[in-house]
């Protein structure tokens, strides 16, 4: 390990060990305290001018990693051996040593490695030959104290050498920091002891369970951050394809044959020296961004999140380039480093794997059952699909898809060194892409009844699949800078076709009960998987991806053999994948114009079954918690009315006999005399009828007759049917009404998802709000539900200031902030008949719904209906309005006025961050 601090340049600039200890020499030796605070003064120094030169080379040379993460492990190095020397001569010198009163200073872990980041822990191991004595207790407790006092965050152990064998045998996170152990200071011959004791009777024989334990310790790891290389905010070090997974290679390297460096991996066979350059690579590029994270956050921070991508792809000098940001360039680079380890990864384990096969099954996979009878001259090693020759590829080209589509055939893994042989040999795709014959083993690959996913990530791992379709290959890595996206393009769109294999073989059938009922009515299967597989091809090239893809889908389909008529149908659904959704989350699904214009695009029932399963695996897709049961609800009410309009005509059952049906049933569920059910229907109007749902047309019936003639009632109760808060306002109308409880609902912790707002003809107002909490759950506590009606209360008789309420409330989503979102507003008269449809685009926030509401409020218009979309940092809030009167807003110069309001109100300046 001093080899990696000898390469260091100008180490003296970090810290000049000599002049340090002169200078500490020359303390005065009469009192022991003011020389302690002497000592703690010079090293605290000494500490803070090496991190100072440290960032500064950071700075000047942005992509020196390892030279970083090395000069911090230098520095600490030294300020420790200062410190021992110091404390062992000075403060408690040994006038009479015996064998017993011997030390060694370890260090363990990150720190043993020689890789340190700025704020890193410092794990360091005092040794001694057997019981401690006075003396090793107190120069250990000294030290501890003085290195708390310098600031740094301490791990540390005191251990006998029988205590150090006995503990790294029975907990494997001890052997594992013992295995990088490194001498850094004190008694030498009892560090050497130390050493060999731990080969001896800890590491011989007993590599293969290690190795196990590691792989069982990485894939939990890997669970619980998400089991992606392509999550767009990525830990850093525990993340799959970070800097852990890298160190556990080089552990069971290092644990099974005794290498002392990555580089040595070679020597040992596990590793070609390409191989190893490419680690070398990674693990520099990990580092360098570890330590500029570091270096940003001001402490100890391994999670790339939005608010700091930005500012280090800026440090590491990424320049924005045509249809992709500098910090696109910077996370693509990253996930591009993040593949590379999990392909060493692979190719690591198998080399492990040959040298221990003689020793049992391999490491974590079962046994095949019964081999394949046909693999067109591939082999089998081990249960795995292998090749038979290295030139395999190089004869037939076309065998670089038909192996995975083997793989997939047969349900077996692919060998990693073959995965190593088609990375290789990517290339050779370039010459086959017009081969009859591998277009139609992509398409069997695409279309598996099987697992197309685990298929197509392995075609994507090798490289292959760019190769083969390049237009596919354009956004393998590319991540999307929002919050909404979770994965990489190429991540998204691989598991969008590993739901939809899913929810056709029945197994999210609860999740998605209508998608997986109509994918069994579906003539047009291939045509839904290639789809699916192209609907964001066409991302990060300028202009509107929708389009753009269906230009490649008409291109592209030809190839794959599709005719023309399924050509047309792929190039439609992606050039319309997201009406679906824009319509059913951002539209009045009462209004029946919304549903005469949806069906009018969508045309035949068939493209409507397709564009459903094409919008819910879309959605899934993006990443956890973004589907939810009300995403579902509206999606099933949009596409039941679709169908029957669809089905019967634009005169379906008629809006009267809807409403009758819908009246018949409420009257059955409530059971109450026909005079006081006449009574109610009298007060409502027709548009209510349609608006609502039949079970909410219930709860809001109770609520009115629960009410009686008092002038305000609230009810808050869970909705679990859509996953949300159902908070039902029942109150005499008046304008205002609407922001003061939307305002509201937000100083109770409250997120509207939805909102329907109502007056009944004798002059009270019926909203009804959907409420979540800020983690997309609905208030289900009784103390949270009381907290949201008592707020509305206090609202709307005006106890307490909103406003001021509104501006004590901390900010809830202040990871937004890291994007740049100028505000849009929409306006659109043809939508509805009866109102005029205004779409706000603004970046989220707290009480963004209260801000709007208020400016339409001041414009002196009704608002009849609210949806609220939100796609990660993006909201989207769409009103449908009428003048005080009744009609639709037709005056330019009101909806000018209209229009510069709201963006004042969404932009939240001026007069609007004063008020709120």
């Amino acid at each position: 390990m001093a080899s990696r601090f000898e390469t260091l340049p100008h180490r003296r600039a970090i810290i000049d060990r000599r002049v340090i200890a002169d200078a500490l020499a020359a303390l005065d030796t009469t009192d022991a305290a003011s020389m302690r605070r002497g000592a703690t003064k010079l090293l605290a120094d000494a500490l803070a001018e090496g991190r100072a030169e440290i960032a500064r080379r950071l700075i000047e040379h942005p992509s020196r990693g390892l030279e970083a993460a090395a000069a911090m492990a230098f520095l600490i190095d030294q300020i420790i051996r200062l410190l021992y020397d110091f404390t062992t001569e000075r403060l408690y010198p040994k006038s009479n040593a015996t064998t017993s009163e011997r030390l060694t200073l370890i260090a363990v872990g990150g720190y043993g490695r020689g890789e340190m980041a700025p704020f890193s822990d410092v794990d360091i191991g005092f040794l001694t030959p057997w019981k401690q004595t006075g003396w090793s207790e107190q120069v250990i407790e000294s030290m501890l104290y003085a290195l708390w006092d310098l600031g740094l965050k301490i791990g540390h152990s005191s251990r006998s050498l029988d205590e150090m064998v006995r503990q790294a045998k029975g907990d494997m996170t001890i052997r594992t920091a013992l295995l990088e152990a490194r001498y850094v200071w004190g008694d030498t011959d009892l560090y050497d002891e130390a050493s060999r004791r731990f080969k001896a009777e800890v590491q011989a024989g007993t590599a293969r369970q290690f190795i196990a334990d590691k792989l069982a310790e990485r894939n939990e790891r890997h669970r619980k951050m998400g089991d992606s290389r392509y999550v767009v905010e990525p830990n850093i070090k525990e993340g799959k394809g970070g800097l852990r997974d890298l160190h556990t290679l080089f552990w069971m390297g290092k644990y099974a044959y005794n290498v002392r460096s990555v580089a040595e991996l070679v020597e040992a066979g596990l590793l070609t020296r390409i191989e190893y350059r490419q680690f070398h690579r990674a693990e520099n590029f990990l580092w360098a961004v570890r330590c500029h994270l570091h270096s940003i956050a001001g402490r100890a921070e391994d999670r790339l999140t939005f608010d700091v991508q930005r500012e280090i792809a800026e440090r590491m000098r990424y320049a924005d380039r045509a249809g992709a940001s500098r910090v696109e360039r910077f996370m693509r680079h990253y996930f591009l480093q993040a593949k590379t380890v999990g392909d060493l990864t692979g190719v690591f384990m198998a080399h492990l794997d040959e040298s221990f096969a003689a020793r049992g099954r391999r490491f974590g996979l079962p046994l095949m059952r019964r081999a394949p009878r046909n693999l067109n001259g591939f082999v089998l090693d081990r249960g795995r699909l292998a090749l038979p020759s290295d030139d395999w590829f190089a004869r037939d080209p076309v065998r670089l898809i038909e192996m995975f589509a083997l793989a997939d055939k047969h349900e077996l893994e692919v060998h990693p060194l073959a995965m190593r042989v088609a990375a290789r040999d990517a290339k050779l795709a370039d010459d086959i892409r017009t081969d009859a014959r591998a277009n139609a083993l992509f398409l069997d690959v695409l279309t598996s009844p099987r697992n197309p996913e685990a298929a197509l990530r392995g075609m994507n791992e090798a490289g292959v699949f760019g190769r083969f379709v390049p237009d596919f290959g354009r956004v393998v890595a590319q991540m999307q800078f929002d919050m909404y996206h979770h994965y990489t393009v190429d991540e998204h769109s691989i598991r969008a076709i590993g739901l939809l294999a899913r929810i056709e073989r029945g197994e999210l059938a609860e999740d998605h009960p209508l998608a997986a009922g109509i994918l069994k009515r579906i003539v047009s299967r291939r045509v839904l998987y290639v789809a699916v597989l192209l609907h964001d091809i066409a991302k990060g090239r300028g202009g509107d991806h929708s389009v753009l893809g269906a230009e490649v889908a008409q291109r592209l389909c030809p190839r794959l053999g599709m005719t023309a008529a399924e050509t047309e149908t792929v190039a439609w659904l992606v050039r319309c994948h997201l009406l679906m959704s824009a319509t059913a989350f951002k539209r009045d699904l009462s209004d029946f114009k919304t549903i005469l214009d949806f069906a009018e695009i969508v045309q035949s029932p068939e493209r409507l079954r397709l564009l459903l399963a094409l919008t819910v695996v879309d959605i899934r897709a993006v990443g956890p918690g973004v589907w939810n049961s009300w995403k579902r609800q509206l999606l099933t009410d949009l596409y039941e009315a679709a169908e029957e309009v669809l089905r019967l005509g634009h005169k379906q059952r008629g809006r009267g006999e809807r409403i009758a049906t819908k009246q018949e049933a409420l009257a059955t569920a409530l059971g109450w005399p026909a005079e006081r059910f006449k009574a109610l229907v009298a007060r409502l109007p027709e548009p209510y009828w349609v608006a609502e749902p039949d079970d909410v047309l219930e709860r809001n019936a109770r609520l009115i007759a629960a009410a009686g003639q008092a002038p305000l009632s609230i009810e808050a109760q869970v909705y679990p049917e859509r996953g949300a808060t159902l908070v039902t306002l029942f109150a005499a109308d008046h304008p205002g009404l609407f922001y003061r409880a939307a305002g509201a609902i937000h100083v109770a912790g409250g997120n509207i998802i939805d909102a329907r707002i109502h007056t009944t003809r004798d002059g009270m107002a019926l909203d009804n709000f959907l409420v979540q909490d800020p983690f997309g759950r609905p208030f289900d506590r009784p103390e949270q539900l009381e907290r949201l009606k008592t707020a509305i209360e206090d609202s709307l008789a005006n106890r307490g200031k909103l406003n001021e309420r509104l501006h004590a409330k901390p900010l809830s989503r202040t990871r937004a902030e890291a994007f740049q979102i100028a505000p849009v507003v929409l306006i659109d008269n043809q939508a509805s008949n009866r109102f005029t449809v205004i779409e706000v685009n603004a970046r989220d926030g707290p009480a963004l719904l209260n801000r709007l509401a208020l400016a339409l409020f001041q414009s002196k218009v009704t608002i009849h209906s609210a949806h609220v979309a939100t796609y990660g940092e993006r909201a989207v809030d769409t009103f449908y309005l009428t003048d005080l009167l009744g009609d639709k807003i037709s005056s330019t110069q009101r909806l000018k006025s209209i229009e510069r309001r709201l963006l004042g109100a969404a932009a939240n300046e001026g007069e609007w961050a004063r008020a709120a």
